[in-house]
């Protein structure tokens, strides 16, 4: 039965949210409502995403050696496979903000409390199984590719990727797996954490809604996905400080996605539910 409703929520029979049609102006809209959670207490957000920054300089440092330097970009890039997850404290924080209630930063740990952690754990589980595969096809792609001739400097390594035919074929073939990697992980997680941590729906009713939130705005979810990347990409090329900002507004803005998608009817009742669990 634990397991059941860790797949399914509390309900015998899963109910799944009604899912809304949404356009171009909504992914704007939640965007600035994103930055406007984000000034309502900055130095707080900065604070709980330092760890990205500094994860990312630490994984710089250690793919400098030439066994791991294949594994540079994946390792970055594989950061945006992970976001939905690492964001899940700031979700907290945005829905905290708007029922009114106290925002301080060590309300995004709270989340550990909620009784839908083992849905999000399970979910955040197969995040990991994603990155790992996804880190494994980066590392075969380049053995097939180069073999014996892998490069034992960082010199000599940029200079096989960037001024080969090899090279050119990694760039272009990883980078096409990668955006698979990407639409798989968009598919199944673009509402799925917020939407744990707003009701109690279960993991496969909420990677469910995902999916149909991709299905039925895909013209949206494309420019999301789109907006996510570029703001990652910002945050790599500013060596990582970026991130500190980038992971905070997308976590924020991506809270608003969610309201703005799942059905009105079904917000407000796990809204007043949210609400006369703080009364209490």
């Amino acid at each position: 039965m634990a397991h059941f409703h860790v797949i399914a929520g509390a309900s015998e029979t899963p109910a799944f949210p009604q899912v809304r049609r949404i356009g171009v102006s909504d992914v704007v809209a939640v965007l600035r409502q994103g930055l406007d959670d984000f000034w309502d207490k900055p130095s707080h957000y900065v604070f709980l995403c330092l760890i990205y920054p500094i994860a990312g300089l630490v994984i710089a440092r250690w793919t400098s050696g030439a066994n791991t330097l294949p594994l540079l970009y994946p390792l970055m890039s594989g950061f945006a496979l992970l976001g939905p997850l690492a964001a899940i404290g700031l979700y907290e924080i945005s829905r905290r903000r708007e029922l009114g209630l106290d925002t301080s930063w060590r309300y995004a740990f709270d989340v550990v409390r909620s009784p839908a952690i083992p849905s999000i754990m399970a979910v955040a589980a197969l995040l990991f199984a994603i990155f790992i595969a996804w880190l494994l096809t980066a590392q075969a792609l380049y053995g097939n590719l180069f073999g014996p001739m892998a490069a034992d400097t960082i010199s000599g390594f940029l200079r096989q990727v960037f001024a080969t035919e090899q090279g050119l074929r990694l760039i272009v073939w990883g980078n096409l797996i990668g955006f698979v990697f990407a639409v798989v992980v968009l598919c199944t997680t673009v509402v799925t954490f917020p939407l744990l941590l707003d009701r109690d729906v279960g993991a496969l009713v909420a990677v469910w809604t995902s999916i149909k939130t991709v299905l039925v705005n895909p013209v949206a979810m494309a420019l999301w996905g789109l907006i996510v990347a570029a703001l990652l990409v910002v945050g790599f090329v500013t060596l990582f400080a970026g991130l500190a900002v980038v992971i905070p507004v997308l976590g924020h803005a991506t809270w608003h996605l969610y309201r703005r998608v799942v059905a009105p009817e079904a917000s407000m009742q796990a809204r007043k539910k949210a609400g006369g669990r703080a009364a209490a």
